[in-house]
């Protein structure tokens, strides 16, 4: 395949290497055509181009370093289509790089077809779209592919050809023997060797070209600039939300939510308006997710309720509660029944089983034991300037309001703190941790305080 060039993107980054829910367009491609049976896959990119260190586990890189235009970066890979060849390997496939909504299926249908045929060159084609800029098929009387005419100047293209609705996709199947045989003898056109300059010859020499019509005519949104990559983004979007849909998942309001595609949702959970899920997030069975919810690469289970929260990279058991405001961190490790509730923030801890913490919290670095309950305002100084340490909340433990826990420090099973304390020290199993000044009342102060304000 092809990996796509151009600078109409307007990025540093390889215009491939762009992602569409949370995939880059090439990992796209490639899944495509694995999932097609595609035994070898090669990408054919420049020098330089950054492809070698962001091509998915086995994919062969073929660095085009001659000539320009699509035949020759077919020839670029001249060595493994001769080695597959050889090999008594199948037949070659060529995809374009910055179509990423191209399927596996649609792939399997071009093979099909160019084995039916017996073709030397199978074509992509469909009469779905606009045909506008694409490459017209001409048939024969016998209703085999003659020639293709390109409509890139529509001026100078006669108007019978541009009255033809079928058209050239971009993607091939080819006898990889007579593919290479073709390109050697094709002229280079303004500077470029065109692969559909071998259609002619491969013609002239007897062999067939058949077309494979498809309906499917996503394959035919290719990416070259930010706006095209939105339209493609929100056209795989909705395919994933169809699919999880068929799958048993709710969507409230479809048109606000965003899914990744290597996201996972048990049936009957629902998904509210205004919800993003992205990498490798796992959201198990009757959930309930937002609204307004974002979730990151995180592990949820089922029956969890999350409404208007943020969770990256954190861990939700079964039954828990989450918000609504809540924020997650990396590494929270929220218990079976557990509630986290609004506007708190937790990171690197353990809320244990049926352990809560209704509100205005944070806790980092810390562990709470099963059934404790941590009360509103708490918080855990954990770090001292230059290392972080652990806070150890025990089973069934009770915290005032407003406790603030200097880490390291441990509380014991069944303890309980006393509002507005600062705990430096362990408190011991079932005790009662106090730490404060006590109150002091100065009578009259507000009278004197009136009377200061008169004289001056």
């Amino acid at each position: 395949m092809a990996a796509g060039h151009g600078t109409r993107m307007r990025s540093s980054l390889p215009k491939v290497l762009h992602r569409v829910c949370g995939r880059t367009m090439i990992e796209w491609v490639v899944g495509a055509a694995r999932s097609a049976g595609a035994g070898r896959v090669v990408c054919v990119a420049r020098p330089g181009s950054g492809l070698d260190r962001a091509l998915p586990e086995g994919v062969e890189l073929a660095e085009q370093r001659a000539g320009e235009g699509t035949g020759a970066a077919v020839l670029a890979a001249r060595d493994q289509i001769e080695a597959g060849s050889s090999g008594g390997g199948g037949a070659v496939v060529i995809l374009s790089g910055d179509h990423p909504l191209v399927t596996g299926e649609l792939i399997e249908g071009l093979l099909a077809a160019h084995a039916r045929a017996g073709a030397a060159a199978t074509l992509l084609t469909t009469d779905r779209i606009d045909p506008a800029g694409y490459g017209r098929v001409v048939r024969a009387s016998d209703g085999s592919v003659e020639r293709l005419v390109e409509t890139r100047d529509p001026d100078h293209v006669p108007s019978h050809a541009l009255a033809i609705r079928e058209v050239n996709l971009g993607s091939y199947a080819f006898s990889g023997p007579d593919l290479l045989s073709a390109l050697d003898g094709v002229r280079e056109t303004d500077g470029e060797r065109y692969l559909t300059g071998v259609f002619p010859l491969l013609r002239e020499r007897g062999h067939t070209i058949a077309t494979h019509r498809t309906d499917d005519t996503r394959s035919s949104l290719g990416v070259n600039t930010r706006a095209d990559l939105m339209e493609v983004e929100a056209q795989a979007c909705r395919t994933i939300l169809v699919r999880h849909a068929l799958a048993g998942v709710t969507f409230s309001a479809p048109e606000t939510v965003y899914v990744d595609a290597d996201v996972e949702i048990g049936e009957d959970t629902c998904i509210g308006g205004g919800v993003t899920l992205t990498g490798p997030t796992r959201i198990g069975r009757r959930c309930t997710i937002g609204p307004q919810t974002t979730i990151h690469a995180a592990r949820i289970g089922d029956r969890v309720s999350a409404p208007h929260s943020h969770l990256v990279e954190c861990e939700v058991a079964d039954g828990a509660s989450i918000g609504p405001f809540a924020y997650l961190r990396p590494d929270a490790r929220i218990g079976a029944e557990a509630k986290v509730g609004s506007f708190v923030e937790i990171k690197n801890s353990t809320v244990g089983r049926g352990a809560k913490v209704p509100h205005l919290s944070y806790l980092g670095d810390a562990d709470v034991g099963e059934g404790s309950n941590v009360g509103a305002g708490n918080i855990t100084a954990n770090f001292d300037g230059r290392d972080k340490h652990r806070t150890c909340i025990g089973r069934n433990v009770r915290t005032g309001v407003d406790t603030a826990f200097v880490a390291p420090v441990s509380i014991g099973d069944d303890a309980y703190t006393g509002a507005g304390s600062v705990i430096v020290e362990d408190v011991p199993e079932g005790a009662l941790g106090i730490a404060r000044s006590p109150q002091r009342n100065v009578e009259g102060y507000a009278e004197r305080a009136q009377q200061e304000n008169q004289s001056e």
